[in-house]
């Protein structure tokens, strides 16, 4: 099928629908998108989150082993 017969067949669908479509296919990209720019590739994505949460994923990393007295190191530190 071509690209152009698939927006034929979409222009078919209700405004609901092609609004599902549209919603689908822009979290595909999303999660696509970062996947390829994710500072950590083999952090496992939780399928049930949205893909901009997902993608948030793996920004922060904690540089101590315990991750509460790194909290509450931020924590002291943005309330001094």
């Amino acid at each position: 099928m071509t690209l152009q017969e698939m927006q034929n067949q979409a222009m078919q669908l209700s405004i609901g629908d092609r609004w599902r479509l549209v919603q689908a296919l822009l979290g595909s990209i999303q999660q696509e998108a970062s996947s390829l720019n994710s500072p950590q590739p083999n952090v496992n994505l939780i399928p049930n989150l949205d893909p901009w949460t997902q993608s948030l994923m793996g920004v922060i990393q904690l540089d101590t082993e315990n991750p509460t007295e790194s909290y509450v190191d931020y924590l002291e530190e943005k309330y001094r």
